[in-house]
């Protein structure tokens, strides 16, 4: 396998960047884009000897200060004053791997050669990213508008030997990087400053983070779904085809072919059943988690868009001998995506929580709280509690953050996306589902094990038979947070091919 991915002009997929960090690639700049940045900066060189005529952001000041002609000999400090001047991100630090997928999608973004950055410039981010040194940027700061100017100004001060970065296991400053890698830092050209900071990878970058751990955390709620139905002695009438064909939503149709598929040999799911219907929350699991997969697809297309453009500003276009200044930057498009997200996925761990509490309740011979001696025993009775208080803080995390706008620069920009807030509250959420479906399976593992010696399909007595060397049957009261934790690794180690994610 090639463990080099060649940044171009061909699109970036999901599933080659899922690709790209599972194996660990390494990136290297095509021929094409090392030809498109070259030529943008030359032409950029050109124009700025043949006039004096102000062109935002390379001869003027930033913002509000548009109108503040620099002179030539200046505007290496300028940007060199903005980078600085705009790194004023505040509280926790960007998780490593938002980090390393926001120097790869800046990368992508340069290299379309309508940007006017040095050759040089975008080679040392490409060593950032193969040397795993990782900037050090914080969650808050950005109103995503003009780009997430405080978290890529962050990203970018390393790059003129300023600001800290994490490398080998530790913090370090800048400067020491240079010195062990025998750099020197970049001297920025005219323009290149505002490059750097302007873009929306900080809203791209945890969408992409984030968009593929909700593919996974979709795949995994219809395989844990499928588990507390069998272990509940569900019926399978509600997954027929006929069902969906007659209300064919996409997601509606491949939930359920997912369960179908996922119980296929299943002696619990055929046996004869003493009750008519099923509550909702097993029921409805093709209608809930498919509704889930179709906001999925359209975030998707989405970012996916996003990290195939070109979003600093101004642009340049050398073949029509054109700067113009336009508004690429501004995350709308991001922040209702991330919206939307939040929304989805809070569902699926809103619906998870139902079949845990269900699963608990003493229904259909299972013992109440799912442990012997019931009363001496509490068993399962908090675990619920838990993924209850944390579905209640997912519906808060969800309300959207795109609703909201604040005036800022002067009142240059008036209105902002608030993208960058809708990207941290999600990722906060998006994890959040996972503990939740974390502790459905140890409820529908424990369920299940009541139901001996009839057995669940074969897919789901080898998942479960993997699961229960992590995860041990309860047969009396202990630490239930031992427990979850050692479900929510599980989870997080869980490893999903491509074509079934994606699919």
């Amino acid at each position: 396998m090639n463990l080099v991915h060649t940044i171009s002009s061909e699109t970036l997929e999901l599933s080659t960047i899922s690709d790209i960090l599972f194996y660990n690639k390494t990136l290297e700049l095509s021929e094409e884009s090392i030809s498109k940045i070259n030529t943008c900066r030359d032409y950029l060189n050109n124009r700025m000897l043949e006039q004096d005529d102000p062109i935002y952001g390379i001869n003027t000041g930033f913002g509000s200060l548009y109108n503040v002609k620099i002179s030539k000999d200046k505007l290496t400090q300028l940007q060199e004053n903005l980078v600085m001047s705009h790194a004023c991100g505040i509280g926790d630090q960007v998780p490593n791997a938002v980090v390393k997928l926001m120097l790869l999608l800046k990368i992508q973004s340069l290299s379309y050669g309508h940007s006017g950055v040095q050759l040089e410039t975008v080679q040392r981010l490409v060593d950032f990213y193969n040397n795993d040194i990782l900037p050090i940027i914080y969650t808050q700061g950005s109103l995503g508008a003009s780009g997430d100017l405080a978290p890529l100004a962050h990203l970018a001060l390393p790059l003129i030997g300023k600001g800290e970065v994490f490398h080998d296991g530790k913090v370090k400053p800048a400067s020491e990087i240079m010195e062990q890698f025998n750099w020197q830092p970049i001297t920025l050209l005219s323009k290149e400053g505002l490059a750097l900071l302007n873009g929306t990878q900080f809203m791209s970058a945890y969408g992409v983070h984030l968009l593929l751990k909700s593919y996974k955390l979709s795949y995994l709620a219809d395989l844990i779904g499928s588990i507390s139905l069998d272990a509940f002695d569900g019926r399978i009438e509600p997954f027929n085809e006929l069902v969906h064909l007659v209300r064919p939503h996409n997601g509606q149709l491949k939930t359920a072919e997912r369960v179908r598929e996922f119980l296929d040999g299943s002696q619990l799911i055929s046996q004869q059943k003493q009750h008519v219907q099923d509550p909702y929350s097993f029921r409805c699991i093709p209608q809930v988690h498919g509704a889930t997969k179709d906001t999925l697809e359209f975030i998707h297309k989405t970012i996916k868009t996003e990290i195939n453009s070109v979003t600093d500003n101004p642009n340049v276009f050398v073949g029509e001998n054109e700067i113009i200044s336009g508004g690429n930057f501004h995350g709308q498009p991001l922040a209702l995506a991330l919206d939307y997200l939040k929304i989805a996925m809070a569902e699926l761990g809103n619906i998870s929580e139902r079949r845990i509490y269900q699963l608990i309740s003493g229904l259909r011979g299972l013992p109440t709280f799912l442990v012997d001696n019931p009363g001496l025993n509490s068993g399962f009775m908090i675990p619920q509690y838990t993924a209850a208080s944390i579905v209640s803080a997912n519906k808060q995390l969800a309300t959207p953050a795109s609703v909201d706008s604040i005036v800022s620069s002067n009142g240059q920009e008036d209105h902002v996306s608030m993208g960058a807030n809708s990207a941290t509250q999600a990722y906060t959420l998006v994890y959040n589902v996972e503990k939740i479906l974390a502790i459905e399976l140890l409820n529908a593992s424990q369920a299940i094990t009541f139901r001996k010696p009839t057995t669940s399909s074969p897919l789901i007595e080898a998942f479960l038979n993997s699961y229960q060397s992590e995860v041990q049957f309860v047969t009396q009261d202990l630490i239930f947070h031992d427990l979850m934790k050692k479900s929510v690794q599980f989870i997080t180690d869980f490893s999903i091919e491509n074509e079934l994610l994606f699919d």
